[in-house]
């Protein structure tokens, strides 16, 4: 039993399990490519406790403070919380990253995945390059998940955005659809999704017409 178990274990004896949309306080988590960390505070502020949270980014907590106006906010609210907050983690080869190679979870997270915006969003070789980020994730998540864990990625539906098959890349990742459902932000208070990248990077954008796509592992 490693650490993130046992602290759980006092979790549950501690607090009653309390839901957010789809994640319980007793689910092990894992927020991959975090923007400013406002999912994650959400989430842990929702659950009064985040210390069965692991929040990752992409960036350098220095980076992380330059492109985003909340971010300091959220991680002190965050370190608070118990949640494990980790920078400079990719989403391709997180499995193998060394604070994370001997744990699983009940839920890993990827909301609303892209790569730096070089072309336009409709333009093949930008597709491709969003392509082969979420490809990368999904499949470094297989190897992280608990027996009956769920990898979830939140994506725009409509195109050009439909394009990126989302459903495809995660059946050849060896993944099964489980369930694709409505995204409505209004279900995370103070979630604020965010460009992420270029000059307004700290601005956020239409989450409209996005469902949360559920993948588990298909069955052997």
């Amino acid at each position: 039993m490693d650490g993130l178990e046992r602290q759980m274990e006092v979790l549950s004896i501690k607090h009653k399990e309390k839901w957010i949309k789809h994640y319980s306080s007793s689910h092990k988590i894992l927020l991959v490519g975090e923007g400013d960390f406002s999912f994650a505070a959400n989430m842990g502020k929702a659950f009064g406790s985040a210390i069965n949270m692991v929040a990752t980014s992409l960036y350098s907590k220095e980076t992380m403070m330059l492109k985003y106006s909340k971010a300091a906010t959220n991680l002190r609210e965050l370190e608070d919380l118990g949640c494990l907050v980790m920078h400079e983690v990719d989403a391709h080869t997180m499995s193998k990253h060394p604070l994370l190679n001997q744990k699983l979870f009940d839920r890993i997270v990827f909301n609303f995945p892209a790569t730096a915006l070089k072309r336009s969003e409709s333009n093949i070789r930008q597709i491709e390059k969003h392509q082969r980020l979420v490809k990368g994730f999904l499949g470094s998540a297989h190897d992280m998940l608990e027996v009956n864990g769920e990898i979830h990625v939140t994506h725009k539906t409509t195109e050009p955005y439909s394009k990126w098959e989302i459903e495809r890349l995660a059946e050849d990742a060896g993944l099964r659809l489980v369930e694709k459902v409505r995204f409505k932000k209004a279900d995370y208070p103070g979630f604020s999704n965010k460009r992420g990248s270029g000059p307004r990077a700290d601005q956020t954008f239409s989450a409209g017409n996005s469902c949360t796509f559920k993948f588990s592992r298909k069955i052997t």
